[in-house]
């Protein structure tokens, strides 16, 4: 028996990881598909259009995001964190510290609005003049494609 005299086989001690992999494959997948649900934002409804282009955001930088509801409540979010109504002055003066920090390391985060379809169009100019005013490059308006 070749150099074992008491005729046992010795054990292998080795753990399967066959099905450990296959759990990690199926939370990898649950998580991929759940995350976008969890985007934590003001609920609006945004308008629809026929053509819509994408944000030339190439840096991946946070964009200042500023949303205005159906009640004209402004809500101001930069890099994904949501908050509570803000006033236009106090959007004005947030907005100009990030931009101008964004300038010192020049790289100016996108700046976008996302009016409700049934907020007051004067909501939404206001908005952007303030936003303008705040030192914003550019100011896009965010909507969403017509379904077909």
């Amino acid at each position: 028996m070749g150099g074992n005299s008491s005729g046992r086989k010795r054990q292998m001690a080795e753990i399967n990881v066959v099905p450990y992999i296959d759990v990690m494959l199926v939370l990898l997948v649950i998580f991929m598909i759940t995350t976008p649900l969890i985007k934590q934002s003001v609920k609006v409804d945004l308008p629809k259009t026929a053509k819509v282009s994408a944000i030339n955001n190439k840096k991946k930088l946070k964009t200042i995001e500023v949303s205005v509801d159906v009640k004209g409540n402004y809500y101001l979010s930069t890099g994904g964190k949501s908050s509570k109504p803000v006033t236009l002055a106090a959007m004005g003066d947030q907005v100009k510290r990030v931009i101008e920090e964004g300038i010192k390391i020049n790289q100016v985060p996108p700046v976008v609005v996302r009016g409700d379809s049934k907020a007051h169009y004067g909501w939404v100019v206001r908005a952007m003049a303030v936003l303008q005013a705040a030192g914003a490059p550019s100011v896009g308006l965010v909507t969403e494609p017509k379904s077909k």
